[in-house]
């Protein structure tokens, strides 16, 4: 077949209904650039040099999605793995540019340090944090008991890699509705020493210091320690971040048998919180904060802002009894002091969470027809949540208006089966039992004291999934999974200060399927997946005339999608005298989300689209290594225009984003080298709003990303 055939098909997989059609024509070019590359590699490859290490750090060969690593041709359902170095390929303070150029996974950023993330799914739960996508630091979760993660807390100099699994998967990780993200810390999956500073500033007084110091102490102890200070007075007013971050992780192979790990993190970041503005306030001046207006102080005499002091720490004991039998069990803790002045009121917030995870793992790979492993556990987590809420007078704690007492428990039992037959046939099931319920405690002054329970009934949370290699370079996969995420407390305890027992958890089964191709040399990856999850009791944040938030269900949602993603390294040559490296990617996200049935205040908003979702994302990204050891890397991204209220009457506008980061690395001596690098951030000084406040009260709803701005910086590695 033609390759102007081929790429015809492959882009009819991806057009699902007509879209602008400048970027159709473009898209089908770079199908067809693809898949020219693809044959271009696959007919050369035995006579150029050896690919190097670098792909590898790109689209590595495993991802740990489960319990163990695994080749990402055997992954049964959709997943990626962010490398370090990729994560450094852009601006060194954040992780924004790596998570969205990932397909289906998008996180927005509304100023500094105030993030949002979501991975197959919409942002209108999430006023910040992370609310419907489970998140672990190794074996630890990060995500506390009711479902609320922190993401924020975390520095890019503590994470060796990221590990994803898109799609909801209950039956071995709890409450989800979007995925899994694992963060991989330094020092337990990385063997080499490492000693290295990092400081860099630019733009709108940025900020920021990095110390690494990992160390193989000998073959049974290695540890880690990381430290990183991050400040930025913000693109707007109101918007200053101050954050600093510490970590260490210890791992102790005490006998061939056994393994301890443990790791310690403190967080302390504060910053601004500008507040969204009007359609005319973002025309007039976007870099303004959130005025005064009607009865509202502006959000900078209130001093809005939050500030967030956490410590999480936590113990990994693995033992092999054989070479099949393990036992593996995490205990851990975290503690959150956060204090929120807001536009209406000053509140206070003390959280603390203890769990534990534990699982018994059996495999046999001796057997090359049949190879099978099975794994049987529990997690479980306890939080208890203090909330005083006080009017804010310019920033200063007033009078006592809500004290309430929060408990929320969480379990659940999993069990998994996993086969492999005659390296062709990859089969796993698995299933979970989760139960969760939220107990409280209400002391409201000048009010009598009361109590209550919400119990979220158990559910059974099942997953099915198969791969087949159809070819040794080609897997086709498919998976049914069951998706159940639960209000967080900040859902049914939100900024009304109200108490909302009837608030349901969203859940619904997630259909999928997809293929992956490799090339023998992995020079060319391209991986597609089509999915449609149908949601039930969607959780949806609005605001009431009072400004304060509010959730509620949302019927049902249909949520489509396709996820195309293809990467080549077009040259490696190190003996080349200019250009030694070119590797380039691009990666297409399409959502087809939609109210299927809701009805809100009498009106009925069936069909209308999700809220927050943006139907096309488009990421493209352009590393070349030079000789010298110069370094330029490019990223693109589009972003299709994105509604911000249910009534799909206020538009966000599309925007391109353009980012480069060019860098060079010396040898200084025989053990220090030295890396000098420059970036450039909306290099289009495109003006679009980054992180939109939802269903905003008085159409508050854009919060403006920065213009064009500069960084630069240095690191040595000791």
């Amino acid at each position: 077949m033609p390759s102007e055939d081929l790429a015809n098909v492959a882009y009819s997989l991806v057009l699902t209904k007509p879209f602008n059609p400048l970027l159709s024509m473009y898209l089908k070019n770079v199908c067809l650039v693809g898949l020219a590359l693809s044959l271009t590699i696959s007919t050369t490859s035995a006579q150029t040099t050896p690919a190097d290490s670098s792909i590898n750090a790109i689209a590595p060969v495993e991802i740990k999605a489960y319990f163990n690593a695994q080749a990402m041709l055997d992954l049964t359902t959709s997943g990626k793995v962010i490398s370090n170095k990729f994560m450094n390929s852009q601006a060194p303070s954040s992780f924004l540019s790596s998570f969205n150029s990932t397909p289906g996974l998008r996180m927005e950023e509304r100023s500094p340090g105030s993030y949002r993330l979501a991975l197959r799914g919409s942002m209108i739960r999430s006023p910040f944090g992370v609310r419907n996508t489970k998140v672990y630091l190794d074996e630890i979760p990060l995500t506390d008991a009711s479902g609320n993660t922190y993401l924020n807390l975390l520095d890019p100099v503590g994470i060796n890699s990221i590990h994803i699994i898109k799609g909801p998967d209950g039956s071995l990780y709890g409450p989800n509705s979007g995925g899994i993200i694992r963060f991989m810390p330094s020092g337990f999956s990385n063997n080499e020493n490492e000693k290295s500073i990092m400081l860099s500033g630019g733009s709108y007084g940025l900020f920021h210091e990095q110390i690494k110091f990992q160390h193989q102490v000998n073959d049974a102890y290695k540890f880690s320690f990381d430290q990183a200070y991050l400040r930025s007075d913000g693109y707007r007013q109101h918007t200053g971040m101050d954050k600093l971050f510490l970590q260490t992780t210890h791992q102790w192979d005490y006998n061939p048998k056994g393994t301890l790990k443990f790791l310690a993190l403190y967080s302390d970041l504060g910053y601004e919180t500008p507040g969204g503005l009007t359609q005319q306030q973002y025309d007039e001046d976007p870099r303004q904060s959130r005025p005064a207006g009607g009865p509202f102080p502006s959000a900078q005499d209130q001093k809005a802002a939050i500030y967030n002091k956490t410590i999480l720490g936590g113990i990994t004991h693995a033992y092999k009894f054989s070479d099949q039998l393990e036992h593996v069990i995490t205990v851990f803790g975290t503690h959150t002091d956060l204090e929120n002045p807001f536009i209406t009121n000053y509140e206070l917030r003390n959280e603390k969470n203890v769990g534990f995870r534990t699982y018994l793992s059996f495999q046999d790979q001796q057997n090359s027809m049949l190879q099978w492993e099975m794994q049987l556990g529990v997690e479980g987590q306890k939080g208890w949540y203090h909330i005083k809420n006080h009017e804010n007078n310019l920033g200063e704690r007033g009078t006592l208006t809500d004290d309430d007492k929060l408990e929320n428990g969480q379990h659940f039992y999993f069990y998994r089966a996993k086969a492999r037959l005659y390296d062709k046939l990859t089969a796993e099931a698995s299933i979970g039992l989760n139960f969760n319920g939220i107990e409280f405690e209400r002391n409201t002054p000048g009010e009598t004291a009361s109590d209550g329970h919400i119990d979220f009934a158990k559910s059974w949370l099942p997953r099915l999934g198969l791969s087949y290699m159809a070819t040794k370079n080609l897997a086709v996969r498919g998976s049914v999974s069951k998706g159940f995420s639960t209000p967080t407390i900040a859902e049914v305890r939100s900024s009304n200060n109200e108490i909302n027992s009837d608030l349901q958890a969203e859940s619904g089964t997630n259909y999928e399927m997809g293929m992956r191709f490799e090339t023998n040399d992995r020079r060319f990856i391209a991986d597609l997946s089509g999915y449609s999850y149908q949601m039930k009791n969607g959780i949806v944040r609005h605001l009431n005339e009072a400004g304060n938030e509010y959730f509620v269900n949302a019927g049902e949602m249909d949520q489509k999608g396709i996820e195309a993603s293809l990467l080549s390294q077009i040259i490696s040559n190190p003996e080349a005298q200019i250009l030694k490296g070119l590797i380039f990617s691009t990666n297409l996200t399409y959502q087809d989300y939609v109210f299927q049935d809701y009805v809100l205040n009498e009106v009925d908003l069936s069909g209308n689209s999700i809220t927050s979702v943006p139907e096309w994302i488009w990421v493209n990204t352009l590393s070349l290594a030079f000789a010298k050891q110069f370094e330029l890397n490019v990223l693109h991204n589009f972003t299709s225009s994105i509604p911000l209220n249910d009534v799909n009457t206020v538009y966000a506008d599309k925007y391109h984003l353009l980012q480069a980061k060019a860098s060079w690395t010396g040898k200084i001596s025989n053990r220090h080298a030295l890396q000098l690098f420059f970036g450039v951030d909306n290099i289009l000084d495109s003006k679009y709003s980054l992180g939109n406040d939802i269903n905003a009260m008085g159409n508050r709803y854009f919060n403006v990303a920065p213009g064009r701005n500069f960084y630069t910086g240095v690191k040595f590695m000791l």
